[in-house]
């Protein structure tokens, strides 16, 4: 019987490539350009860090107008302490994973596992590997109203 060969196959939700520091400044730079162009700069901050070959992008929000009131209502609760509180809570938008300059996968936050889930880029067919703009379009859904 013959041996089975093993087949070598790209995974794009392992491995990857650490950035050099002039690539990871510049996807900042993209990452927080795109989150203005999007419109959510003006009710949150967009906070990128990197690790290894992974890239972490989250989002920090002020509390609605109505959670605030309801808030108000709370003897107990120390109202600024809330709204600073909640301000240093980040938003997970998901992960990237750096192979190339435009070539990254992402990965979406979900809240129901709280982990981070492989995700397909929102272009014909659904690929693995997009821009970081395209990725960080993915993860606003967080911060649509």
């Amino acid at each position: 019987m013959p041996a089975l060969s093993k087949a070598w196959g790209l995974d794009p939700h392992s491995g990857g490539v650490k950035p050099t520091e002039a690539v990871k400044r510049e996807t900042e730079q993209r990452l927080q350009r795109y989150f203005e162009t999007l419109g959510h700069a003006a009710k949150a901050r967009l906070e990128v860090r990197f690790r290894g070959a992974l890239c972490y992008i989250d989002a920090y929000r002020d509390p609605e107008p109505q959670l605030i009131e309801y808030w108000r209502k709370d003897p107990a609760l120390n109202l600024e302490e809330a709204i600073e509180s909640y301000r240093k809570r980040p938003t997970p938008l998901g992960r990237l994973r750096h192979f190339a300059k435009d070539r990254w996968s992402y990965a979406f936050y979900t809240y129901s596992n709280e982990r981070y889930e492989p995700s397909t880029f929102q272009t014909q067919g659904g690929a693995w590997f997009g821009t970081p703009e395209q990725a960080l379009e993915i993860g606003c859904i967080y911060l649509q109203d």
